[in-house]
Formats: C-alpha cells, sequence, structure tokens
C-alpha cells in the first residue's frame, strides 16, 4: 500500500534547497519541484544555444546579454579565482553535528588541520594537508599516526580536494558580439528545450562556476523530467522491457534525487550525470516505457520511518547485495541490509509413470539477465606489479602474494598487497580501485565487484607465481536495488512494490506530490 504525504518537502530538505532560491517553482496552486543536473562538471568553455528561439541572461541581474534563433554561443572563461589542490585524508562521514564538531575540536587541539565538507545532508570529515606530489609513504605515516589518536579508522582514504577564491568572469561569444559577464549566465528557450555541448535537455541552461574555479554546465528542470533521462539509461527498456522493473527504477530514482537536492550545491548543483550519482542524458535518450513508469509512479518515494531513504542501486548483486557498512564507511543503515537475489519455489513436476513429485528449485533473479552476473579477470605478474605500483605510489619490483583478510556475505572487506616493499592494505569497496584490470577496450577499468576470490596462477614446472586470477560475481557496488534482479522480478510476476520492499529492507511507499 502506498501512503499519502501531508508534506511536499521535510525540514532538512528544505534546508538544503535553501542555496537554491528558487528551486521550488510556483505554478497557481501546485508546486513543482526543481532539481539542477552538472551536465558538464568541468570545462574551459561549453556551447549553448537552441533549435529554436533563445535567450541567454545574467543570472544575477536578468539582463539580456544576447537572442538567437537555431544557432549556438560559446560561453568561455574568463578570470578565474585562485586554485589550490590538496590531498586531504577522509576519516568518515556523518549526520551528527554535535560528534562532527567533537572530531574536530579533539584534532585541532592535537595539532592538525581539519576540513569540513557538506555532503548529502551530513559532513565529510578529512584531516591533513599534504601537496599533490606526496608520496604514498609519507602519507600512510601520517594516516596510521592520526589512526592511533583515535582521529581516523582503518578504512579512512585519501582524496586530492580542491578549493578556489577570487572574482570570476565569463565571456559570451557569438559570430557578431563579445561581452564579459561577472558571474553565471542562463539560457532559456520559448520551446522549453536547450542545447549544451550538442545535447538537447528540457528545461533551462546555465554556465556557472564550480569549486575548483573552472566552468560547470548546469541543466535546472522539473524533477520529473529530469527522471525521463535517467530511467532509460539507467535500466534500458531494451532489453529490460518490464514495466514494474522500469517502475521499480522511476521510484529509486526519484527517492534518490529528492534525498540528494544540495548535494554538490558547492558546485552550484545538486548532482552529477554520471554513475557518481545517476546517469543523466537529457531529452535525446527518453524512452516511451521509462516516460510511462516515471509518469505512473509520479511523486511516489520510498520512505523509512518517515524520513526519505537513501535508495542506491547498483547493476548486478551476483546473488546477494551488501550491507551498507561492509561498502562505505558509514554506521549500519537499517534499510540496506544484506539479501539474496533469489528465492527458493515448490513446482510439480510429473515423472515418467506420471507420478506427481514436489520439488524445491531455485529461483537465481539475475541470472539470464546480466552477462556480469559471473566474470573472471586474469593478471600477469607484471601487469599486477603496475597496477600495485600505481595505486600505492611506490615503485614495487614484485607482488608476491594477495590475501583476502576478512569478508562479509562473501564480499572482501580487507586485502592484503605483499611485496617486495612491504605489506599494502585495502578496504571494502575502495578495494575494486586496487584490483584494477585490463578491459574488452584494452583500458583499465575498476574490478567489478568484491564478491570475488583471488588467486595465485602457478608455472606448472617451477611453481612460481606468473600472474594471478580473480573469479568473481556481479557488478558496482553491490548495495540497495539490484537493477537487472529488479528486471528478474518483474519477469516473475512481483510488482514495483515488492521489488522495492525485498532490497530495500522495512520501507514504505509514499506518495510526496
Amino acid at each position: 500500500m502506498i501512503k499519502k504525504l501531508g508534506r511536499l518537502l521535510g525540514c532538512g530538505l528544505i534546508v538544503l534547497l535553501t542555496f537554491l532560491g528558487n528551486s521550488i517553482t510556483s505554478f497557481a496552486d501546485t508546486q513543482i519541484q526543481m532539481i539542477r543536473i552538472g551536465v558538464v562538471p568541468s570545462a574551459e568553455s561549453i556551447i549553448i544555444g537552441g533549435k529554436q528561439d533563445f535567450t541567454i541572461m545574467n543570472k544575477d541581474t536578468g539582463a539580456i546579454i544576447y537572442t538567437g534563433v537555431n544557432n549556438t554561443v560559446t560561453v568561455e572563461l574568463s578570470s578565474s579565482a585562485i586554485i589550490e589542490t590538496n590531498y586531504r585524508l577522509q576519516t568518515g562521514w556523518t549526520t551528527n553535528e554535535a560528534n562532527m564538531l567533537d572530531w574536530v575540536r579533539r584534532a585541532e587541539t592535537a595539532g592538525y588541520e581539519t576540513f569540513i565538507e557538506d555532503y548529502n545532508g551530513g559532513w565529510r570529515m578529512l584531516i591533513g594537508k599534504f601537496p599533490e606530489n606526496a608520496g604514498w609513504g609519507e602519507r600512510e605515516a601520517f594516516r596510521q599516526e592520526v589512526i592511533s589518536k583515535g582521529l581516523a579508522s582503518s578504512d579512512s582514504f585519501w582524496r586530492l580536494i580542491t578549493t578556489s577564491s577570487g572574482e570570476e568572469t565569463v565571456l559570451v561569444r557569438a559570430d557578431d558580439m563579445e561581452e564579459i559577464v561577472q558571474g553565471a549566465v542562463q539560457i532559456k528557450s520559448e520551446n522549453g528545450f536547450i542545447t549544451m555541448n550538442g545535447k538537447q535537455y528540457r528545461g533551462i541552461g546555465e554556465v556557472g562556476f564550480n569549486s575548483s574555479g573552472t566552468l560547470a554546465g548546469i541543466n535546472e528542470l522539473p524533477l520529473e523530467e529530469y527522471l525521463y533521462g535517467v530511467v532509460p539509461l539507467e535500466l534500458s527498456p531494451s532489453p529490460y522491457n518490464e514495466l514494474e522493473a522500469q517502475k521499480s527504477q522511476a521510484v529509486a530514482a526519484r527517492t534518490y534525487a529528492i534525498s540528494g537536492l544540495g548535494k554538490r550545491s558547492v558546485d552550484g548543483y545538486d548532482l552529477l550525470p554520471t554513475t557518481a550519482d545517476q546517469v543523466y542524458g537529457g531529452y535525446d535518450v527518453e524512452q516511451s516505457l521509462s516516460t510511462q513508469a516515471v509518469q505512473e509512479t509520479e511523486g511516489i518515494v520510498a520512505t523509512y520511518n518517515g524520513e526519505l531513504i537513501n535508495a542506491v542501486y547498483h547493476s548486478t548483486s551476483g546473488g546477494i547485495t551488501a550491507n551498507n557498512e561492509d561498502v562505505w564507511s558509514s554506521e549500519p543503515i537499517p534499510y540496506l541490509r544484506s539479501v539474496p537475489v533469489s528465492e527458493r519455489v515448490t513446482i510439480n513436476e510429473k515423472d515418467q509413470s506420471q507420478n506427481a513429485n514436489r520439488i524445491k528449485r531455485g529461483i537465481e533473479f539475475e541470472k539470464d539477465w546480466s552477462k556480469y552476473y559471473r566474470w573472471s579477470h586474469e593478471w600477469t605478474s607484471e601487469e599486477m606489479r603496475l597496477v600495485v605500483s600505481d595505486y600505492f605510489s611506490t615503485n614495487i619490483n614484485e607482488v608476491y602474494e594477495i590475501n583476502v583478510l576478512n569478508r562479509s556475505n562473501g564480499r572482501v572487506l580487507e586485502i592484503e598487497f605483499v611485496t617486495d616493499k612491504g605489506n599494502f592494505y585495502e578496504y571494502k569497496d575502495r578495494i575494486r580501485w586496487a584490483l584494477k584490470y585490463m578491459n574488452e577496450n584494452g583500458d583499465m577499468s575498476v574490478l567489478r565487484s568484491t564478491l570475488f576470490h583471488i588467486e595465485p596462477i602457478l608455472d606448472e614446472e617451477t611453481n612460481s607465481v606468473t600472474g594471478f586470477k580473480a573469479e568473481g560475481g556481479g557488478w558496482g557496488h553491490g548495495v540497495g536495488m539490484s537493477q537487472v534482479g529488479a528486471m528478474g522480478m518483474a519477469v516473475y510476476g512481483y510488482t514495483y512494490e515488492e521489488i522495492l520492499k525485498h532490497f530495500y529492507t522495512g520501507i514504505e511507499l509514499e506518495k510526496q506530490y
């Protein structure tokens, strides 16, 4: 049963939206939830335009800069802020402000520089500051030091953080004009569609500045219309053409989007159009079945104890999903529990004498729908040496052993690389980045999942290690809804409500608007 919510947005969500100003647009007695997507997250120049009449204006003043018909305008970076990039150690994420402030107090009392980053309704807590060229050994010594003082845990990891300060201007350039504009510019069209770097989008476009001081191309549009360009890319109607699976994806994507409003406000938008958030392709990728799924579930979201859930999802679990704390550095979340993506059913079959037998059989919902349900990858000793050397920024001559030290529900939680330069360790989902492999296109890719076993490849005559082989299952982090699992369940007659309640433990579906 789907409940009706008596409010449009929770108070916490309204706070997140304040940076947008007019993110909720009023039309008579209705309110339309808007969202901002960083469709071009970082660039030195961005081409904007429209296939019909369009207007470009100064976002702050509303002054018209240019009007055009079926053409384009280039917006270039004119002057930017002072940019600084450093390594900082991320120690955790919390939604408890008191815990965050206590950590800052303890870290700064101990003489360490801290950096707090607003993220997804909480705070990322980072400590230390090292230049981009700082070696792994120097940074690892610091990491162990702050771990020993209780300011970080063993799954803390390094991130490159960029900050900027100073005046920012853009150059708007067309065939017959050039104008320097301070701050952001926006583009609107009469038919409600604009183009940005050759792609067509609903709503309006904006070129502003991100936290790195470069340009960001932003598409602002009604959230429901945004989903038209998300669902077909996250779960393609071909071959995943079951409407209930598409509806499951629509509700999960809507919930994720609303709960993520303001998530990337430091860069001027809410979400990225990539797997870092949700894949979004604009108007050109829309499909009728996906749009139908969005429209027939309009406003429906997943909640736990009356609050929007963090509706994360992934392609393929490999047969069992993951607990959130087994993948990321976060406290256990009640609705993100490990569940099997299969079921045992009892069927009646007749033997040769026509006697009926009741037989229990397992149905694996992903097996027929994902080529990554099971996979394997191999590395030569030289390839593994290069992978580990690159990841840990150390010139390793030989990798002797790779040992899995800890697991949960089959997934690797801790891995050890034994080398001639010492032992190196990685944890949880970061393990996928430590074990990159060469894909079919000849490019290096992160390991498909942490649900794997890894063994040395031995020379039959000398018994020496000639390489390593990993055999595993699934694609993605493994938390929340399995997209191809949703398809398999839909094929067997499950409704979208049943599918979502299977993957997100203890949730309710509620109509938010």
